[in-house]
């Protein structure tokens, strides 16, 4: 296996937990929150689609689904390509809402997919290619990469355990 072949199954982890986060509930359990400071399970995985999106568009120099795609109608929020909930306070967790749980599944999808096409792209050299130096050291788009799947992860490790609050009545 080669690094590309491990990058893309972490991505396919992401979408296959992003949608086991969502199958089989309704708009009203993916928006639930266990108390008004808390997030939802639609904030969450539009959260990690956003940022997927996002960098993934930054390191591509490509534009982002959000952006090319209209979905900011289709979850009642603006279109600013810098909003990925990053700062997001109470009022804005509840602001995040699908139209359907396929619009939310669906957008995730477009960040995948345009990551798919961005990770065929990928050698060594681009892996190796410096694109943030306010760190040090300075961040690479294979660390950066990283980055978006540990935060992914993170995030959907979160939706999966409220499913289960939510599927236990709690």
């Amino acid at each position: 296996m080669n690094t590309r072949e491990i990058l893309q199954d972490a991505f396919e982890r992401v979408r296959n937990g992003a949608q086991s986060a969502v199958d089989g509930l309704s708009l009203d359990q993916i928006a639930k929150r266990p108390d008004e400071a808390a997030n939802s399970i639609a904030w969450l995985v539009w959260h990690l689609a956003r940022v997927q999106d996002h960098h993934v568009s930054e390191l591509a120099d490509r534009p982002q689904a959000w952006v090319t795609g209209g979905w900011s109608d289709r979850f009642g929020t603006n279109p600013d390509p810098e909003n990925t909930g990053f700062g997001h306070g109470p009022a804005d967790v509840a602001g995040i809402k699908p139209e359907s749980i396929e619009s939310l599944v669906a957008y995730q999808a477009a960040a995948h997919d345009l990551t798919l096409e961005y990770l065929d792209t990928v050698d060594e050299d681009e892996l190796d290619r410096i694109v943030d130096r306010r760190w040090d050291p300075p961040v690479t788009a294979g660390v950066r990469l990283v980055s978006v799947i540990n935060d992914a992860m993170q995030h959907v490790g979160q939706a999966n355990y409220l499913k289960g609050m939510i599927e236990r009545g709690l």
